[in-house]
This record gives structure tokens, sequence and C-alpha cells, in this order.
């Protein structure tokens, strides 16, 4: 299973989806973390530029690009909730902690 988690640079869950500097794409496969690639999305610094629906359109691809099939995050608004669901990616929304643990037990 592939699940796209935003990460801080010590591996933790970073609370911000929309707004997240970098994430990490870990294919969970039988419990176990097979790769972990992770990506300066800059979405931090994207977020404001640009329309809220050309920021979720960049999100959108970028998961679509990565076959992500999970998204664990801390925090998403109602909107990138929705996006999420008419794409068919399962939300883990209220995550803290290690990012690798997180990935593992969402794609159990």
């Amino acid at each position: 299973m592939i699940v796209c988690i935003p990460v801080t640079p010590e591996g933790t869950i970073d609370p911000r989806w929309g707004r997240a500097a970098q994430v990490t794409v870990f294919d969970v496969v039988g419990g176990s973390i097979l790769t972990a690639v992770s990506h300066e999305v800059a979405w931090d610094v994207l977020h404001d530029e640009g329309t809220e629906g050309g920021h979720h359109a960049r999100i959108a691809r970028f998961l679509r690009d990565h076959r992500v099939e999970v998204v664990v995050a801390g925090h998403m608004g109602p909107p990138m909730v929705h996006m999420l669901g008419e794409m068919a990616i399962r939300t883990v929304l209220d995550a803290d902690g290690d990012a690798r643990a997180a990935a593992i037990a969402a794609a159990g």
C-alpha cells in the first residue's frame, strides 16, 4: 500500500498537510516498509501562490503520479478531505509522532 505523510526533518509527522515542505511516500507491504522516498514539495511556499484550486490540483497531481492510496496527516481542511475522497484516497487525520510507525499502521 502506498502511504503519503508530511514529515519534519526529524522523521515525525508534520501537522501541516497542504503547507508541508516535505512529504514521504512509503510503500508498505505485510507490515513492513519496502521503500520510503522523501520529496521536497515546497507546498508551504506554493500554498499562497495562485488559487486554492490550483494548489489542490498540484497536490492531486503529485498523489496521482506517486499512486498514493492513503494520506496520513495531522490536519487538513474539508475541501482537501473532499478532493481526496473524490480521488478514492483514504485519509487518516489527527496523526502525530513517528511517520514510519504511522505509515505501517495506516497500511494495516
